[in-house]
């Protein structure tokens, strides 16, 4: 037997039509299939003690052993059958290994979990003789049933991004597709097995072949949940910002004092170090920074009572102090060549030179609302510019820092005041300084021009922030 596989896995739920398709499996010469064989409570099936000579307790302290039976049975191409919820040791090394084959099984979520709700009423699992089948209809739960399906959703998200990663594929089954001989052939050819079924095993019979509605004793009920469900994903935020790196020579941290300040670029990054230099009495200069992560990893190990933190300022405030100190600026550090970008291609309405004093309100504030229409499709990945740290969505450089370590706190600028001296009083400051405030944008702030266009236009560009932060309209802070 030639194959481009060594072993294989089923990737499946409960109540998706597995144990089906192992049976049909098994049944075709050359094809052995060994259950849930990682399943965390038991070994392949409920009375079995151990798989190809390894036990359960042998598989719990080294799940590799039992992959390795699996892989080296003689004459066959073996495998088992995975579900989200088995060892995850197991799910890392198939999905890295591509002499694994994957086999995605799927099934109608909502069929799925009224089939496991009536399973769990009635007790029966499988079912051989249709004298013994039990009846029950399920009571639908809108709660339970979001969890299922979100569940669902998130492992086959997570199979197909490793799949597209490592240049990989798999064999896609939907439940419906069980009944074909000719699509169980064709696994079969796909695995490199040369062996054909002539029909089907009938020995497992369908437990509730009705249609769903017909099994479900609060159908309005469900009815009405169902109609909420967002099953397009209508609400879902694209995101086509690049992946950052963990940016840790960025972080900062005390002098004295074990807090670790990750900052979000484009927000009180002075501020709050000048408080961290105050808390020490120390200048600005004598915090570190510049670490790489393995030093910053060091610094954490020798400050275990270290706690790391980072601000986040309003998206509409931030995006503004970032268009004043980096695009309309022509000092040192600001974006002269996006400047230039922006107003031959983009037409943003700046002179060429510095800003003088017949540069007006008004004139600011339609500069700044071309700036936002830039960011919304500078975000949307539809420019050639890069997707700078300073106007990235805060969300995604949250995601960046926990690449590093996790955050104990996630502050924001308004609140700045109230919550930062607990946290130096935790540290044995009696009495510490109250942050300063952040300075108003030149040359005009955004309260000189803030109305709700702008604040709707930054809503649009900034909708992951909005959401995942719960930002409302801006207020000034000073």
């Amino acid at each position: 037997m030639t194959t481009n596989f060594d072993y294989f896995i089923v990737f499946a739920e409960m109540r998706t039509g597995s144990n089906f398709l192992e049976t049909n499996l098994n049944a075709l010469d050359g094809l052995s299939c060994h259950g849930e064989a990682f399943n965390p409570h038991f070994i392949g099936y409920p009375d079995k003690t151990e798989i190809l000579e390894v036990s359960q307790a042998m598989r719990d302290s080294d799940p590799m052993c039992l992959v390795n039976a699996i892989r080296d049975t003689p004459d066959k191409l073996s495998g088992f059958r995975y579900f989200h919820n088995h060892d995850p040791r197991v799910l890392e090394i198939a999905m890295e290994d591509p002499r694994c084959a994957k086999i995605i099984l799927t099934r109608n979520p909502l069929d799925s979990y009224v089939s496991w709700k009536i399973a769990k009423e009635t007790g029966q699992w499988k079912l051989t003789n249709i004298k013994r089948r039990r009846e029950a209809q399920a009571t639908f739960n809108a709660n339970e049933f979001s969890r299922f399906v979100e569940t669902l959703q998130d492992f086959q998200v997570f199979l197909l991004n490793t799949l597209q990663q490592t240049g990989q594929t798999a064999f896609y089954l939907a439940y419906e597709d069980l009944q074909s001989v000719d699509v169980v052939n064709g696994l079969a050819k796909w695995l490199g097995v040369p062996s054909q079924l002539d029909a089907l095993d009938k020995s497992l019979k369908p437990q509730n072949p009705s249609p769903v509605t017909s099994k479900v004793a609060n159908l309005e009920e469900m009815t009405e949940a169902l109609s909420g469900l967002d099953r397009f994903n209508l609400t879902r935020t694209p995101n086509f910002e690049p992946r950052r790196g963990a940016a840790v020579p960025t972080y900062v941290l005390g002098a004295v004092t074990p807090l670790l300040f990750m900052p979000i670029k484009g927000g009180p990054e002075h501020q709050v170090k000048q408080w961290m230099a105050d808390l020490d009495g120390v200048p600005t200069e004598s915090l570190i920074t510049g670490l790489n992560q393995k030093q910053a990893r060091q610094w954490m190990r020798g400050n275990q009572e270290n706690r790391r933190f980072t601000v986040l300022r309003h998206p509409l405030a931030r995006a503004h102090t970032v268009f004043c100190n980096k695009i309309l600026s022509k000092e040192r550090g600001a974006f002269v060549k996006i400047r230039e970008t922006l107003r031959n291609q983009f037409n943003l309405p700046l002179p060429k030179g510095k800003i003088d004093s017949s540069y007006s309100k008004s004139d600011h504030r339609a500069a700044f609302e071309v700036f936002l229409g830039f960011l919304r499709m500078n975000l949307a990945g539809q420019t050639a510019i890069r997707v700078d740290g300073r106007w990235c969505t805060q969300a995604q450089a949250l995601s960046m820092f926990s690449e590093f370590a996790i955050l104990d706190y996630v502050f924001r600028e308004d609140e700045l005041a109230t919550v930062l001296p607990p946290l130096a009083q935790r540290y044995g400051h009696p009495d510490p300084a109250v942050p300063n405030t952040a300075p108003l944008d030149q040359p005009y702030s955004l309260a000189d021009i803030y109305d709700d266009k702008l604040e709707s236009m930054c809503a649009s560009v900034y909708q992951r922030d909005y959401q995942m932060f719960g930002f409302g309209p801006w207020r000034p802070t000073n």
